[in-house]
């Protein structure tokens, strides 16, 4: 659901209609037109607007987002676990977790929402569209702000395998484990991130577990959770994850996506204190076992 505030405006438009139409100018006229004929224009309270409904400065107007282009989705989401409180999924890569851009009914969130029939499902962390794997959802609203601690306090372990280019083979003899502290802002464009001086606020440890023509296996596991964090980090130490579109260089988005999965998450359950550990049935490119595992 998309809320727009209506602000005092001076001279102020005739009907709600109007506004909506030069608010939304990338938005043909006749699409508002259709959906105040539906009634699926309301305002916070509920009312529903029609086409001569006058222009009222302070209140909020409720529609949902429509994108009649959505792409399908070429893999499912699939249901790890659910109980009253949580909902464990597994994304497959190329699915936003959240409505963004063009990708509305495909987001896991909705899919989930409209599975399940849970319609208070709300996602305790984020996984980059581009990303498959692990994703917590909390199911009860009245426990969601205790799961969501966990992730605040750093009381849940996170462990994400990746495939990464690799150049330098002899210093690989020598390096195999990383942990990367820097503070990461956001970059330009502005759906970049990057590396600049100050207070660390972004911190992952890294170990490479194989190599194989050119690929190195890795085991990443972040301690902290900034935007494009290992992306960033992994590009930090020479080695971009294969599949990336914009680590090191902005280019094209080619066939093979990000290889980039977030296999595991577990946790101490707040609630019943039990142990609990989910993990990813999903493959990347290479499987593991491609790998020469370095001892």
């Amino acid at each position: 659901m998309s809320r727009l505030y209506l602000p005092k405006i001076e001279p102020a438009p005739a009907t709600i209609l109007a506004h909506l139409i030069a608010h939304f100018p990338q938005i043909p006229p006749g699409t508002w037109r259709e959906r105040v004929a539906r009634g699926v224009v309301t305002t916070s309270d509920g009312a529903i607007l029609s086409e001569g409904s006058p222009y009222c400065h302070g209140i909020t107007i409720c529609y949902d987002r429509e994108v009649p282009s959505e792409p399908d989705s070429i893999e499912q989401e699939e249901i790890v676990y659910q109980d009253g409180e949580i909902l464990v999924a597994d994304k497959p890569h190329g699915m936003p977790v959240t409505p963004a851009g063009e990708y509305l009914e495909r987001s896991l969130l909705v899919r989930l929402q409209k599975s399940t029939g849970v319609k208070a499902l709300a996602p305790m962390h984020r996984l980059d569209r581009n990303t498959a794997g692990i994703v917590l959802f909390a199911v009860n609203p009245a426990s969601r702000g205790i799961y969501h601690q966990l992730f605040a306090e750093g009381n849940i372990d996170r462990e994400y395998l990746a495939v990464a280019h690799i150049d330098d083979r002899a210093w690989l003899r020598e390096t195999k484990q990383w942990r990367v502290e820097n503070r990461m802002e956001a970059g330009d464009p502005w759906y970049t991130q990057r590396i600049v001086d100050g207070p660390v606020n972004a911190v992952t440890e890294i170990e490479l577990l194989g190599v194989q023509g050119g690929l190195g296996l890795f085991r990443l596991r972040p301690q902290t959770g900034r935007k494009h964090q290992l992306r960033v980090h992994m590009m930090s130490i020479g080695f971009p994850i294969a599949g990336d579109p914009v680590y090191p260089r902005i280019s094209e988005i080619s066939d093979t996506p990000l290889q980039l999965l977030a296999t595991r998450l577990a946790f101490i359950d707040p609630l019943s204190g039990k142990p609990r550990t989910f993990t990813s049935a999903r493959k990347l490119l290479k499987a593991s076992r491609d790998f020469h595992i370095q001892s």
